[in-house]
C-alpha cells in the first residue's frame, strides 16, 4: 500500500521562558486534527513516550550480513597495509640505527592507549550519526509514523514495530492535561524522529510541559515552495499492514484478565535481563486457578513468580502458555511509575496484551508470540480465531449507525443498540477492527470508532486469509484422523494422522508448537515443502493435535470459545 503524507515543519522539543512545548507536526493529507494542553504528570508522559519508541524501533530477526563489499574492502586495506607497512620498516630500521643506545620515551604506552580511545569514540560518535540522519535507514526501521486519536475522554498514541510482531498503545486520559485549547477530535499520523526521541529525554517534573498537536498547518495555505513542507511516500508492505490489522483483529475479542502486580512484574523483568535461553520453550506459563494466587512459570527454566496478594478471579482452572516475551524488556523503563500489570490472554500460543497502568495514563503491549511473522503466507496462530461466519450485512449497517451518533461503545451496549446477539456483534467489532476502523480499549473496556489509514481500508489491501489456513480449519473439524502422537528425544512432537481421506501425512511440532518440519503428498507441498508456510493438512494436523478448530462452525460456538 503506498501512504502519501505531508507535514509542515517537524515535531520538536523546545525551551520556552515557561517551561517545554512539545509540538507534534499532523499529517496534512488526513482531516483537521488538533490539541493543546499542558501535561500535570511530563515525566509519565517521558517515560511513558520513550517506551512506546523502544516498541516501534524493536526489530529482533536475525539479519545476514552482505559481506561481499567488506571483504573488497579488506582486499585493497590488506594491499595498503602491506606497502605501508614495508615502507614504514625501512624508515623506523634507519631511524633506529640512529637512535641506537637511547631509551624509550616515559609515558609513550599511556599516549598511546589515550589516543587510541580517543578514536574509537569519534567512530561510535559517527556510527550514531549515520543512524539518525540517514532518512531511508529510519524509514526501513519504521515503516509508518505512530497514529496518534483524540477523543473526548482519552487521547492515545499507536505503533507496530519494524519486525511485525509488536504492537504498542499509550493511552492518556484527558484529565492529565490542563488549559486544554484549539481541541479538534480525529485520528492523524504524526511526524516522528530519532531527534524527537532525544528531546523527550529533556522533559523535566519541576518544569511546565506544554503538548500541542500543531493546527498551525491546516490553518496556513501551504504550497511546495514552502521550505517548511515536505511530502514522503510509504510503501507499506502487506505483511506490515496484515500483522496489524490481525493484532488489532485479535485484541477485540473478549479475554481473560490476570493482574499482576509491580513486584511480579520486576521479578520477570529482572530474570529475563539476566538470563538468556539457548533452547525452546521460550515461554510465560500462566497457572490460574481460582481463588489462588496467580503463578508464572518462566520456560525453559522452570522459573516460578508466584503473586500472592492477587488472587485469580477466573471461573476455571487453566495453564496458557505464551510466547514473545523478550518483549517485556521494554517496560522495565517504566517500573517505578507502575501502579500495577493487567494481562489480557486469550489462550495459548495466541497473542497477549500486557497493560501497564500508570494513574492517568496506560501502556498497552500487545505480543504476536513470535519474533518474526510472515503474515502472509498462513500457518500463525491467530489465524486460528477468526470468526468462522461473517456477520450479516443488517449487523455490519447498524454498528455503523451506532458509531455515528456515539464513538465509543461496551459491547453490551452496542448489542442493544443494534438489536443483535454479542456474538453476532462481536464478530462485526472483530472485522471492523480487522479493516483499521475500530480499537478496543482495554484498559477502559470500550470499542473506540477510529480510522487507522487516511483510505478505508478492504480485505484485498491488507491481503486476504490464506486459503490453505482457511480450508485446514474445515479440514480440522470434519476429516482429520490423528493415528500416532509421540514426543521423540528431542523433546520435539511427531504427529501421524490422515487428512480427507489422502494418504498419511506427518508434521513435526517444536517445543513451542511450530511447524518446523513436515511429510505431505499434495501438490502444495511438493512444489513448495514448507517454504510458502504448511499445507492444509499439515496445518490440519496440527489444529487436531492442539485441541483447536473444532469449535462446529457458528458464531455462538466461536463467541463462547473465548467468553467461556
Amino acid at each position: 500500500m503506498q501512504l502519501n503524507t505531508a507535514y509542515r515543519g517537524r515535531s520538536a522539543v523546545a525551551q520556552t521562558p515557561v517551561g517545554l512545548a512539545v509540538s507534534l507536526a499532523p499529517n496534512l493529507r488526513r482531516d483537521r486534527v488538533s490539541y493543546t494542553g499542558v501535561l500535570r504528570q511530563p515525566l509519565r508522559f517521558r517515560e511513558a513516550m520513550s517506551a512506546l519508541h523502544d516498541v516501534v524501533i524493536s526489530d529482533l530477526r536475525f539479519k545476514p550480513k552482505d559481506k561481499t563489499a567488506y571483504e573488497e574492502w579488506k582486499k585493497e586495506e590488506a594491499a595498503k597495509e602491506a606497502h605501508i607497512r614495508t615502507e614504514a620498516v625501512k624508515l623506523k630500521r634507519a631511524e633506529l640505527e640512529k637512535e641506537r643506545g637511547r631509551p624509550m620515551p616515559p609515558g609513550l604506552e599511556r599516549k598511546f592507549q589515550r589516543c587510541r580511545q580517543r578514536y574509537w569514540d569519534a567512530r561510535t560518535r559517527y556510527s550514531n550519526l549515520l543512524s539518525r540522519e540517514d532518512p531511508e535507514l529510519w524509514r526501513m526501521l519504521m515503516p509508518c509514523d505512530p497514529v496518534i486519536t483524540v477523543s473526548p475522554d482519552v487521547m492515545f498514541f499507536e505503533c507496530f514495530s519494524a519486525d511485525e510482531s509488536s504492537y504498542g498503545c499509550l493511552t492518556v486520559e484527558r484529565d492529565a492535561f490542563e488549559a486544554e485549547r484549539d481541541v479538534a477530535l480525529g485520528t492523524t499520523n504524526v511526524d516522528y524522529s530519532w531527534r524527537l526521541y532525544e528531546h523527550f529525554q529533556t522533559i523535566r517534573s519541576y518544569r511546565e510541559t506544554r503538548f500541542t498537536i500543531d493546527p498551525l498547518g491546516f490553518e496556513v495555505q501551504t504550497s511546495t515552495d514552502d521550505p517548511a513542507y515536505r511530502e514522503e511516500k510509504i510503501d507499506l508492505p502487506q505483511s506490515w499492514l496484515r500483522g496489524f490489522s490481525s493484532l488489532q483483529s485479535a485484541m477485540s475479542l473478549p479475554m481473560r484478565r490476570v493482574p499482576l502486580s509491580r513486584e511480579a512484574v520486576y521479578s520477570v523483568v529482572a530474570f529475563l535481563t539476566r538470563n538468556k535461553s539457548k533452547r525452546s520453550p521460550r515461554a510465560v506459563r500462566f497457572e490460574l486457578t481460582p481463588g489462588r494466587p496467580v503463578k508464572l512459570v518462566l520456560e525453559p527454566w522452570d522459573k516460578e513468580i508466584v503473586v500472592h496478594d492477587l488472587p485469580y478471579s477466573g471461573a476455571r482452572n487453566e495453564v496458557i502458555r505464551t510466547w514473545g516475551r523478550d518483549r517485556l524488556r521494554v517496560l522495565g523503563r517504566l517500573l517505578p511509575l507502575l501502579d500495577g500489570v493487567d494481562v489480557y490472554l486469550l489462550g495459548t500460543g495466541l497473542p497477549s496484551f500486557w497493560v501497564a497502568k500508570m494513574g492517568e495514563m496506560k501502556l498497552t503491549l500487545g505480543l504476536s508470540g513470535w519474533t518474526a511473522n510472515d503474515w502472509t503466507s498462513g500457518g500463525s496462530a491467530i489465524d486460528q480465531i477468526v470468526p468462522p461466519v461473517a456477520p450479516s450485512n443488517d449487523v455490519m449497517q447498524a454498528m455503523a449507525a451506532a458509531f455515528r451518533d456515539s464513538p465509543t461503545w461496551t459491547l453490551p451496549a452496542l448489542a442493544t443498540k443494534t438489536r443483535g446477539s454479542e456474538a453476532a456483534v462481536s464478530a462485526g467489532l472483530n472485522k471492523l477492527a480487522l479493516l483499521g476502523q475500530v480499537i478496543h480499549d482495554l484498559p477502559h473496556g470500550v470499542y473506540r470508532w477510529r480510522q487507522v489509514m487516511p483510505v478505508t481500508l478492504s480485505a484485498e489491501v491488507i491481503g486476504p486469509e490464506n486459503e490453505e489456513t482457511v480450508a485446514a480449519r474445515e479440514l480440522t473439524r470434519w476429516r482429520c484422523k490423528i493415528s500416532s502422537d509421540k514426543t521423540d528425544a528431542k523433546g520435539q512432537r511427531q504427529v501421524v494422522g490422515t487428512v480427507d481421506g489422502r494418504s498419511t501425512s506427518e508434521v513435526t511440532l517444536d517445543a513451542d508448537d511450530r511447524i518446523v518440519a513436515g511429510k505431505c503428498g499434495c501438490s502444495y507441498f511438493y512444489t513448495g515443502g514448507l517454504r510458502k508456510g504448511p499445507c492444509r493438512h499439515l496445518q490440519a494436523l496440527r489444529n487436531k493435535a492442539l485441541g483447536v478448530g473444532g469449535d462446529g462452525g457458528t458464531l455462538d460456538n466461536w463467541f463462547r470459545r473465548f467468553t467461556n
